[in-house]
């Protein structure tokens, strides 16, 4: 009996390790060549690929044209699958791939027609920008045919990759403008559905303006206090729904002028908070090529999809980007007779059947039934001037002053510009399409259109060299309290980051790239100090026995998002449970109609303590005092912890409630691939309302610091490794530095690796 059981055990075994070896060697063959020559049709010239011990791509070319060739080749060898997800999810054509579960996020994304627009921009390009994308998409196809085995990811899911084509370079881009925009839209949509069942009281009580406000011009919109209105129905008919938090799709980023640093040169910093996955959103990569004669060297961090370097430094100007959430869309409420058509969206499935999606459109936009009214969007995603490549030119500029003129050109969601320049001087603008309609609307009062939404606005506010050398932005509002009433609110954050920042700016008169690093790193509570003081008086004054563990782990939360604390933890979730006691008649109101308050979820401070401060009768509900309201929110708070992390208080350290967990699409669906796709788990470092953004799959997906002309110092890290193979040497390097607080340099270090392509 034991003889054939063992013979058993070691048949298992040898199984498993020849299944493990198929699938390594399924793996390596799929690997790309990092060394070698090639030829290619249609290059012009010699293009040179290298790369550094980073895997950080080094191209060299005689033109942009064929410098665009080797970056796809590039994205194609290491980035290939990433770039059909990112194509596919704005196209709304993920069924095709996944099937029948992924039918309603494409009829979501066929809502825009993405796929149409990119077709007709392409055809509306000047030539120069055609042969750039056509270049591209040629050495995107060429790199990933390099290794002549279909990657892992195709094998997996039984199917065969598609020819990367023009137009999906534009999808690209369109999948920024979901990314970093469609809460604009989501927004106004829950506010109409709020203003409809809660009445005009209730949406001023919403949006009443924060305390939070760090313009550069330090204006602050200051109204009078909002009336609190009265709930419809008693509080103690609904259980408290915890209402999600957004992703605020953003970034941080700040400069000054060269009269506050050593050098002379201006200095930027930039980290751009987006989803972290497996592999890195961004790419690095340098481009050195020729123009007019002059030798052009553009490094910094690419999107893979499109040919431009986003965010980067041409050694004359330093440029990066953070969300400017000013309003890019409305919704236009139609009248009984307003004419609209039926458009049928085909949805293909991998078995070859077909999904049809009834899309129905108007001359304002596509339209959807919003509570008790159809409604039309009419976003600036859906314009011609949306996207295009003119970031492209960013490369060729000398000086800031050029860049902010420059910025009107630029097709992309609009953004806060930083740029600095070697001369020391520093500027912001808004970068990116903005509808030249002039004016915007928080709900859809509206029933005209403006005709200028076919237009880009010329006219931006501009800030260039401020007195004090400072500029900082954060995604709340940056323009003054004038220009905000003409570009409007799409969605601002709260304002205690851009605070934050600005602040640590005016404490220094010189600065180091060091000295910008650590305030990229600053972790410290500010916002949410007084909740601390509000939670601890609370517990002293209830029963202090009773919380004695609670009030000395509130007592030891040092003020930060640090790894070890778990009455940071405490506070956190106190105060989102509050939220969900307080608002959840609210919610439930809007999930009648399948929305939420998550949109807006971030413009209820004000409010929330207005009412912990006046504490109306008529929002205490089942509760016989606000001081039973709050205990119970707290209870909530706990239980939650105990529900997620067990009912060992210190198992509630805050850096493994937000631990930082950077995973592969794959991993997420089948854990037990994991170990081979994922990065190391990370402790928390940090959280939302303070410079050091941080969330369990959500954060600064990459640090830039820079001062132009003096590049030996620049910083870049990126939030994971340049290559999406599991078996590059390159597909975590980087990321122990950037989840460590420490930096990797933006230049290129020494070149390991060389692939040359010749004209064929």
């Amino acid at each position: 009996m034991f003889t054939w059981i063992k013979r058993f055990t070691v048949v298992v075994l040898l199984l498993l390790l020849i299944g493990t070896a198929g699938i390594y060697g399924a793996l390596a063959l799929s690997l790309p060549a990092l060394d070698g020559k090639g030829s290619a049709v249609g290059i012009d010239a010699p293009v040179v690929l290298a790369r550094d011990a980073l895997g950080q791509a080094v191209v060299s070319a005689s033109s942009r044209a064929d410098a665009a060739y080797g970056l796809g080749f590039a994205h194609g060898q290491d980035r290939y699958f990433q770039m059909d997800l990112l194509r596919r999810n704005a196209a709304g054509e993920l069924s095709e791939l996944f099937g029948a579960a992924a039918i309603k996020r494409d009829e979501k994304m066929r809502f825009h027609q993405f796929r149409k627009r990119a077709r007709q921009i392409v055809m509306s390009l000047p030539q120069s920008h055609k042969q750039i994308l056509t270049r591209y998409t040629q050495g995107v196809n060429d790199g990933r045919i390099q290794s002549g085995f279909t990657s892992f990811e195709y094998l997996l899911l039984g199917t065969e990759p598609q020819a990367w084509r023009p137009e999906d370079s534009l999808l690209t881009i369109f999948g920024m403008y979901l990314d970093l925009q469609a809460g604009t839209y989501e927004r106004d949509e829950a506010l109409i559905v709020l203003e409809q069942k809660f009445g005009h009281e209730m949406l001023g009580f919403i949006l009443q303006p924060s305390r939070y406000q760090a313009a550069l011009d330090n204006s602050v919109i200051d109204s009078a206090v909002a009336t609190i209105p009265t709930l419809p129905q008693p509080l103690s008919t609904y259980l408290p729904s915890a209402i999600a938090d957004q992703p605020l799709y953003g970034s941080n980023n700040w400069a000054v002028t060269g009269a506050l640093t050593k050098t002379g040169a201006a200095m930027l910093s930039d980290d751009m908070h987006l989803g972290l996955n497996v592999p890195s959103i961004w790419y690095r990569a340098q481009l050195n090529y020729q123009h007019q004669g002059q030798a052009v060297q553009v490094t910094g961090v690419s999107l893979p999809g499109a040919p431009a370097i986003v965010v980067g430094s041409n050694n004359s100007i330093a440029w990066g980007f953070t969300n400017s959430y000013v309003d890019t869309a409305d919704w236009v409420a139609l009248a009984a007779d307003t004419k609209t058509q039926l458009i049928s969206e085909v949805i293909k499935l991998p078995d070859g059947s077909e999904h049809i999606y009834q899309l129905e459109m108007s001359a304002f936009g596509p339209v959807k039934q919003i509570g008790d009214d159809k409604y039309a969007l009419s976003w600036v995603a859906h314009q011609p001037y949306a996207v295009n490549l003119e970031l492209v030119g960013m490369e060729l500029l000398a000086d800031a002053a050029a860049a902010a003129t420059h910025a009107v050109k630029v097709g992309i969601p609009v953004q806060n510009l930083m740029v600095v320049d070697n001369q020391g001087a520093a500027a912001w603008t808004l970068m990116g399409a903005v509808p030249a309609r002039k004016v915007t609307h928080d709900t859809a009062a509206m029933r005209s259109y403006e005709q200028t939404w076919q237009e880009n606005e010329v006219s931006r506010p501009v800030v260039q060299n401020p007195s004090n050398g400072k500029l900082w932005t954060a995604n709340s509002r940056v323009v003054s309290v004038e220009d905000d009433q003409r570009f409007g609110d799409g969605g601002y954050a709260l304002g205690a980051r851009a605070v934050q920042i600005r602040d640590g700016l005016m404490a220094k008169q010189a600065f180091t790239e060091n000295d910008f690093y650590q305030l990229q790193l600053d972790n410290q509570a500010l916002f949410l100090a007084p909740w601390h003081e509000s939670l601890v008086d609370l517990l002293r004054h209830h029963e202090p026995s009773q919380y004695q563990q609670d009030l000395a782990k509130l007592d030891a939360w040092q003020a930060c998002a640090c790894a070890d604390s778990v009455g940071y933890t405490l506070v956190k979730y106190y105060r989102s449970a509050l939220i969900d006691t307080l608002f959840a008649p609210i919610e439930a109101g809007l999930q009648q109609e399948q929305l939420s308050l998550k949109p807006v979820k971030r413009y209820l401070e004000p409010g929330l303590w207005q009412l912990l401060t006046h504490q109306p009768d008529d929002w205490l509900g089942q509760y016989d005092s606000w001081q039973d309201l709050q205990l119970a929110a707290y209870e909530l708070a706990k239980q939650r912890l105990r529900d997620a992390y067990g009912s060992n208080m210190a198992a509630w350290r805050w850096g493994e409630v937000n631990a930082l967990r950077v995973q592969h699409p794959f991993s997420q669906q089948i854990p037990m691939l994991s170990g081979l796709l994922d990065m190391p788990t990370v402790p928390a470092f940090g959280d939302t309302f303070m410079p050091a953004v941080q969330g369990s799959a959500f954060g600064a997906s990459q640090r830039f610091i820079a001062q132009p002309g003096h590049l030996k110092n620049a910083i870049l890290t990126v939030a994971g490794g340049q290559s999406g193979h599991p078996l590059s040497p390159f597909y975590r390097s980087g990321f122990a530095e950037y989840s460590a607080g420490s930096n990797t340099p933006l230049l290129p270090q020494p070149l390991t690796h060389e692939i040359r392509i010749s004209p064929q």
